[in-house]
């Protein structure tokens, strides 16, 4: 019954939302190349999945996206896990990440096209910044908070290090540090977007610039549907590994 819910739910505001773009189309004194209805831009996506652009851009990002969140979300939890362990030590790196963090990812682009060109590696370069960060600090408080019972249990029992952190602590925090990585998801895709604008030759942001050197309207505005919907899917995706690790674990799925 939720799903049905949620189903229609989606239906209705998907609705709404295209009705409200056909009506600014109906009232805008806009040329329809700068800004196309609905039916363009739908028939713009047909084209390019008619002629095998959008999956093969699609394949593209995806492959940016994989590579660059989940290389930044293992280095991060690893890093969190030991960092959360000696607070003492974090407290002289703190200062710096807190520095670093709000600095936009593609404040970095220009070293580094510099350092490694354009392609593959500056945007899943880009990607590893923009998750890093938010996956780490709260790996390190999730660690910091977890109750001490734990710890004098696992002392009781003998376990020691690495089964501790990887039995006892990492399981205990993981529902705060999915939150981040949940966080990291979204932030870590805007920035695919980004990246490929600036130093990519291919993929969907790579798109909607090419898109925009050619005035196509309607195949801008098609990505730009396409990245949301494929946003919305990651999110589902992960929301249902989430599940499945708790499950595992014993905790509330």
């Amino acid at each position: 019954m939720k799903k049905l819910l949620s189903l229609k739910n989606v239906i209705i505001s998907v609705s709404i939302l295209i009705l409200i773009w056909q009506l600014l189309f109906s009232v805008s004194s806009y040329d329809k190349a700068l800004f196309p209805s609905p039916k363009m831009a739908f028939d713009a996506l047909v084209e390019l999945i008619e002629n095998g652009k959008l999956f093969e851009n699609i394949r593209t990002s995806m492959y940016r996206f994989v590579t660059g969140y989940f290389s930044s979300v293992i280095v991060a939890v690893v890093l969190g896990l030991i960092l959360g362990r000696v607070p003492k030590l974090f407290q002289y790196i703190n200062p710096a990440v807190q520095l670093l963090r709000p600095i936009s990812p593609t404040a970095w682009m220009p070293f580094i096209v510099l350092l490694f060109g354009i392609g593959d590696v500056p945007a899943i370069v880009i990607i590893f910044i923009a998750a890093f960060f938010p996956v780490l600090l709260s790996t390190v408080s999730a660690v910091g908070n977890i109750d001490p019972v734990y710890l004098k249990v696992s002392k009781n029992f003998g376990i020691r290090q690495p089964a501790l952190t990887w039995k006892v602590i990492f399981p205990a925090a993981f529902p705060q540090i999915a939150n981040g990585i949940h966080l990291a998801l979204g932030t870590a895709w805007i920035f695919l977007v980004a990246g490929e604008m600036v130093g990519a030759q291919s993929g969907l942001g790579y798109q909607i610039i090419d898109a925009r050197n050619n005035i196509r309207a309607d195949i801008l505005l098609a990505t730009i549907l396409v990245i949301g919907i494929i946003g919305i899917l990651l999110d589902g995706l992960l929301k249902l590994i989430e599940k499945v690790i708790l499950k595992s674990w014993g905790g509330a799925a």
